[in-house]
């Protein structure tokens, strides 16, 4: 699924055309990138939570070289299914 794809369900929902649909989704996904920038919490109960974590500095291994490299510290997002989506899956 992709962006457009959201947009159209919004449309298929809603009396809203297809720009406004789009505009809407942008708007929120503008909004999740800031949080997420700002190392904010977005929590969209029963779909998902998603936070911003701290990665340590770690090794790895350069397969074609033979030799371990250090992998720079870094910041990942982290995705935690909420339970309605839990129970999606299992189903």
């Amino acid at each position: 699924m992709i962006k457009n794809d959201i947009a159209l369900a919004i449309e298929k929902k809603s009396d809203l055309n297809r720009a406004k649909s789009l505009s809407i989704v942008e708007a929120i996904l503008d909004a999740m990138k800031k949080s997420l920038a700002e190392n904010e919490k977005i929590e969209i109960r029963g779909f998902a939570s998603l936070k911003v974590v701290s990665k340590k500095t770690g090794y790895g291994r350069d397969i074609r070289r033979k030799k371990q490299i250090k992998i720079k510290a870094g910041k990942r997002i982290k995705f935690r299914p909420g339970q309605d989506l839990k129970n999606l899956s299992s189903q």
